[in-house]
């Protein structure tokens, strides 16, 4: 078997090098409302701990009642001047924002890195990824419109597309600062605020958009990024000044925002877990096949809900595949995240790290055999030590019944399962409950558009995996989600349409 290779150390910018040897702590307050940072009068302090040392890297305070309706009250008051802004004024600001991220790229992707633990390599286009999301609302906010329709006699109607209020962005720990402005941008190109609760894992970058958007142009409290877990989630929903609710994370959790938005009748969008298939025909390009599949697994050490887990390969090419996969695997180096050599970091916690292994000690029990991988990483920079490092796994003999094929691991492990027909293999992709994703692999491309079709979930990649270009919408189908993230669908979901009758002669009346 090849040996794991460990990153090892260049020169880093002097601030995260020294957040990354322990000697420095973040002290600023994390939380952010009406144009500033501030400090939360709540007594509770949870530790934040750097993923890829073990140490801890600041304290979460965490915003009770006082806070949240703070934070919320500046989001409605910057709620009126920003909505009646035309549509190419917002879009200056929202342009504005996106160039001054542009600018700090490096720091905030070297901040994310700090936060999550993922490669500097990905943290960086995370960083694009939010700033051309940004910039493609501001496109769109310049075209937001209504419609006229002609009636008899000279009576006409038209429609108005207005903004909801206040809304609502809770994120998740895996893209922290990407989500904090794929939640943001569409918001607040049709006119809305937002108060962002980030996850109490993740804290740290949140708060730098905020502050971008200030600098930006922003009204004070358009953007407002308030810090907690649960209970700090539950009173944002509650609120009564809150109009929407936009939610990535876990199915349990996206259950609890729904029930408590119903309370209110407030709509809202969930983007939720997957156990998506990846589908690998006999006649694919089998390095392309292989590419896919790591990039459907190991992004992001495997914390992507969209990742491709359960991954069909037809018996025919099976043993060649795997050959191939595990051998690229094999060659994936772990280690510091800040590294440039780096492809795979940290996960993002102790307890998750814990959670993902033993999930491939299930598996083994089960009878799926581990072909690469699984197994706790120790890099040989002492600094590191204390990081939260696996070796990614591969498992073998995978049958559909297993609980590695069934729940959704959230770590960089591939269960391979072979198939021998189409049909087979569909009605084998389709048994879940959720349908985040799913990806097909052949140069048949009537047979990729006939499958694509009856796949049930809302993102399908035809010959690739894992591409979010911010111009197309993304979200699931079944337990994995309602609405959508991006693309010009996404509109519709941070906006109300309003009709206007006009009468243009008398009124015809009954009485």
């Amino acid at each position: 078997m090849l040996p794991w290779r460990p990153a090892t150390a260049p020169a880093l910018s002097a601030a995260v090098r020294c957040l990354s040897s322990g000697a420095v702590n973040i002290t600023v307050p994390l939380n952010f409302w009406a144009g500033q940072r501030r400090i939360s009068q709540e007594n509770r302090k949870e530790n934040v701990y750097e993923p890829a040392t073990g140490r801890v890297l600041c304290h979460l305070e965490q915003c009770g009642e006082e806070e949240v309706g703070q934070a919320v009250t500046a989001a409605k008051s910057a709620f009126g001047p920003w909505s009646k802004m035309s549509g190419m004024e917002r879009a200056r600001i929202m342009i504005e924002a996106a160039y001054l991220i542009e600018n700090r790229r490096e720091e905030i992707a070297e901040m994310e890195v700090v936060n999550n633990g993922k490669s500097i390599t990905e943290a960086r286009l995370d960083v694009d990824s939010a700033r051309l999301c940004i910039e493609y609302y501001a496109g769109l906010a310049r075209t937001l419109a209504g419609q006229h329709v002609q009636l008899s006699g000279g009576s006409f109607a038209y429609t108005r597309r207005e903004p909801l209020g206040v809304c609502v962005g809770i994120g998740a720990w895996n893209y922290p600062f990407q989500i904090a402005a794929w939640k943001s941008a569409p918001a607040l190109a049709c006119g809305n605020s937002m108060v962002f609760k980030p996850s109490p894992v993740t804290p740290v970058t949140a708060v730098l958009l905020a502050e971008i958007y200030a600098k930006a142009g922003a009204p004070e409290g358009l953007f407002n990024v308030v810090q907690g877990g649960q209970e700090t989630g539950s009173l944002l929903c509650h609120h009564p000044d809150v109009a929407k609710v936009s939610f990535t994370g876990s199915v349990p959790t996206g259950q609890k925002i729904m029930e408590m938005a119903s309370k209110g009748i407030k709509p809202v969008t969930l983007e939720l877990g997957g156990k998506s298939p990846l589908i690998i025909f006999k006649d694919s390009d089998l390095e392309n096949a292989v590419r896919g599949a790591l990039m459907a697994n190991f992004l992001s050490q495997g914390q992507v809900c969209s990742n491709g887990t359960r991954v069909y390969v037809q018996k025919d090419i099976l043993p060649e595949f795997v050959e191939e996969v595990v051998k690229r695997t094999h060659a994936i180096t772990i280690g510091d995240p800040l590294l440039e050599s780096t492809r795979m970091g940290a996960l993002v916690n102790r307890p998750h790290l814990d959670k993902v292994l033993s999930f491939v000690e299930q598996a083994k029990k089960e009878g799926a055999t581990v072909l690469c991988g699984g197994e706790p990483f120790v890099p040989s920079d002492p600094k590191l030590r204390g990081g939260y490092y696996m070796t990614p796994c591969v498992l073998g003999d995978c049958t559909d019944e297993m609980t590695c094929v069934k729940q959704e691991i959230f770590g960089p492990v591939m269960s391979v399962l072979s198939f021998k027909t189409e049909q087979e293999v569909l009605q084998r992709a389709n048994n879940t409950t959720m349908g985040l994703a799913a990806g097909v692999f052949t140069r048949d491309m009537t047979r990729a558009h006939r499958l694509v079709e009856q796949l049930e979930a809302g993102s399908c990649f035809i010959n690739n995996y894992n591409i979010t270009p911010v111009e197309v919408p993304f979200g699931g189908f079944k337990m994995s989600g309602i609405g959508r993230e991006n693309g010009q669908v996404t509109i519709e979901f941070y906006s109300q349409l309003k009709t206007v009758f006009v009468e243009m002669g008398d009124v015809d009346s009954l009485f």
